[in-house]
C-alpha cells in the first residue's frame, strides 16, 4: 500500500529544493520508504545515502548538482558508543543500543544503521540530534557508556562481502535472485510484484530487468548484493555471473 502521507512530504521537499535552488534532506527511511521519492521527482534530482555503501536506512536528498552548482555532504554523523569500564561491561546487542537511544525520547527516523561489536556500537544519526545524544546517552542496560563523534568505522564491525559466482540461463534479475538466495524462480518473481526488490535504492517491479555492473540489489527480508557482471559464458551457453553478497 502506498504511503500517501510520505509521498506528499516528498513532493513538498522536492518542490522546496526546486524553488530555492538548495539541497533539501529527509530524515532516515528504510529503502522501501525512500524509494517512493523516485515517483515524485526525476532520478537526477534524488540521491540516497545512509553514511555507508551498505547502509539499510538512508536519507533522501532532493536537488540536482548540475542545477545547484556544487556538491554537499549529507547531514549525517557517526557516534561511537563505548563502555567507560570495558572490563565490567555487559555484552550488548543491536536491540540494547536502539532501546537506549529510543529511551532518550527521540524519533526512530533520526537514527540510521547501528553496527555492533561486543559492548560497543557505531551509530549513524541525523546531524541535528548528534549533540543531544552525546550529552544524554550515559547508560545502555547496566553499562555506563561514553559517546563521541567519529569519522570512520573499523572494518571489523562493518558487514562483510562474500564473492560468489552464480550460473544462470539468462540475465533476468528474477533468475539471478533465485540462485543467489536459493529459492524457486516463481518465489523470486513474486518478490517483484510485492515490491521487495530495489536497485540502488529504487524500487524495481520488473522481473525481467537486467542489472548493470556495480548495481546494488536489495531484497527485503533476504539481504543485498553487488552485481559485478558476467564473468564468462559456459559451454552450455549459460552465464556465469559474479556478485558480492553482504553477509
Amino acid at each position: 500500500m502506498i504511503d500517501e502521507q510520505l509521498l506528499n512530504r516528498y513532493r513538498e521537499l522536492a518542490d522546496r529544493s526546486a524553488y530555492s535552488g538548495i539541497y533539501v534532506y529527509t530524515d532516515f527511511h528504510s529503502l522501501s520508504g525512500a524509494s517512493y521519492a523516485y515517483t515524485v521527482a526525476d532520478k537526477a534530482f534524488i540521491k540516497l545515502w545512509g553514511g555507508a555503501e551498505e547502509a539499510e536506512r538512508v536519507i533522501v536528498r532532493f536537488g540536482d548538482p548540475k542545477d545547484i552548482g556544487y556538491e554537499e555532504d549529507f547531514p549525517i554523523r557517526i557516534i561511537h558508543i563505548s563502555p567507560i569500564q570495558p572490563k565490567f561491561a555487559d555484552k550488548l546487542t543491536h536491540r540494547d543500543f536502539l532501546g537506549a537511544l529510543m529511551n532518550l525520547g527521540i524519533e526512530r527516523d533520526v537514527i540510521g544503521d547501528i553496527y555492533v561489536a561486543e559492548s560497543e556500537a557505531y551509530v549513524f544519526v541525523c546531524e541535528k540530534i548528534a549533540g543531544y545524544i552525546i550529552e544524554e546517552l550515559t547508560r545502555v542496560k547496566h553499562t555506563q557508556v561514553k559517546c563521541v563523534i567519529t569519522g570512520t568505522i573499523p572494518e571489523s564491525v562493518r558487514p562483510k562481502l562474500k564473492e560468489e559466482t552464480v550460473t544462470v540461463s539468462s540475465l533476468r534479475l528474477d533468475g539471478i535472485i533465485a540462485h543467489v538466495y536459493h529459492m524457486s524462480r516463481t518465489a523470486a518473481k513474486s518478490l517483484f510484484s510485492s515490491e521487495e526488490v530495489f536497485i540502488n535504492g529504487a524500487l524495481c517491479t520488473s522481473p525481467s530487468a537486467e542489472a548493470k555492473d556495480t548495481d546494488v540489489i536489495s531484497v527485503r527480508g533476504y539481504g543485498k548484493f553487488i552485481y559485478d557482471g558476467v564473468g564468462r559464458k559456459t559451454s552450455k551457453d549459460r552465464y556465469a555471473v559474479n556478485i558480492r553478497r553482504y553477509i
